[in-house]
């Protein structure tokens, strides 16, 4: 079980979207796939169609220790894809876990339990909070690796520094493991010259861990989630979702690459 989690300090760079139809795609091709839903706002789970009434328990139970992951996943309507939803309980986690020494990894052991069941899968995702909090780094301390979604947009180098300086922080702390999987350049405008260079700019400070695959502005993508569905089943021959598409073939081929060396 692979567990990547997607992070960004920034809000609005497209991570909850990026979860989504990331997971959606490799749902599709046959992978079975589990979403945490680590945002307050309950995003994610609003987009995969799991109303709030339904989320009987959420990322925050499991946090705080009041429900198991098992207790928590609940079926979407795309095959092979749950999720563990998330609520507004999710803002109280700082205060709850103040004291607790082993604050930061609480998602880490929850982990450990779920797979000494046996039955887990193939790849996880955590959607996290736009902001370095005490939920985003238990994200990072239970993960593989961490797939940063970076927008094209002015002062993204700035969010893009931000991040790989809390990766480098948990890395040397927390989990030693801990990779950076890949960046996605989001919000891509081929109209507008700055996209252009944001991207050149990431490309050459960070190589190839920035992904061919650039998600561009694409309305379908926005208006999906209003529908309960990921953009993929919303529409899928929109341009966002054939990125994703395209986007979950060059993950799963790192992943292979990784594997094999």
């Amino acid at each position: 079980m692979r567990v990547i989690t997607v992070a960004n300090q920034k809000g609005g760079v497209g991570k909850t979207t990026t979860a989504i139809n990331l997971g959606t795609a490799l749902a599709a091709v046959g992978r079975r796939v589990l979403i945490m839903d680590c945002d307050a706002q309950g995003n994610a789970s609003t987009g995969l169609g799991v109303e709030p009434g339904a989320r009987d328990k959420s990322t925050y139970d499991v946090l705080v220790g009041e429900g198991t992951m098992r207790e928590a996943i609940l079926p979407t309507k795309v095959p092979n894809l749950d999720i563990i939803p998330g609520d507004e309980n999710l803002a109280g986690v700082e205060t709850m876990l103040h004291n607790d020494p082993r604050k930061n990894f609480k998602l880490k052991e929850a982990f450990e339990v779920f797979r000494a069941t046996g039955d887990v899968y193939d790849t996880v995702l955590i959607d996290c909070p736009p902001s370095l909090s005490t939920v985003t780094v238990n994200a990072m301390v239970a993960a593989n690796a961490v797939l940063v979604p970076l927008q094209c947009e002015f002062l993204a180098m700035e969010g893009l520094s931000q991040i790989l300086r809390t990766i480098e922080l948990v890395r040397s702390g927390l989990n030693p493991n801990l990779e950076v999987q890949g960046v996605v350049l989001t919000m891509y405008d081929k109209r507008n010259n700055l996209s252009d260079q944001v991207a050149n700019e990431v490309r050459t400070y960070l190589g190839s861990k920035v992904y061919q695959t650039v998600i561009p502005r694409n309305v379908r993508l926005s208006e999906a989630p209003s529908f309960g569905l990921p953009a993929i089943l919303y529409d899928h021959k929109c341009t966002g979702s054939e990125a994703y598409i395209m986007l979950a073939q060059e993950l799963m081929q790192r992943e292979r690459e990784r594997a094999a060396a």
